[in-house]
């Protein structure tokens, strides 16, 4: 299935990623802890590989690419 992200620009996504890459380390286990990174913002622009979002950090308007392969959930508000 294909989705045209097209008629989703402009609205917020929380994309859940297939990559852990946030990692914290639990002092009762001793062991690193992978979390379940996510990523949110406007959908700015969609294409082939991916999508385009547009997120407010530290008072600075950041770009983040998504590739299509890294997506494993979205939630569109």
């Amino acid at each position: 299935m294909k989705i045209d992200w097209s008629e989703y620009v402009g609205k917020t996504l929380n994309i859940t990623m297939f990559e852990n890459y946030g990692m914290i380390y639990d002092i009762k286990s001793e062991a690193p802890l992978y979390e379940i990174v996510f990523k949110t913002g406007k959908l700015v622009a969609a294409y082939d590989e991916g999508l385009m979002l547009e997120a407010v950090r530290e008072s600075r308007t950041v770009k983040i690419f998504v590739p299509n392969s890294s997506i494993k959930c979205v939630e569109i508000f």
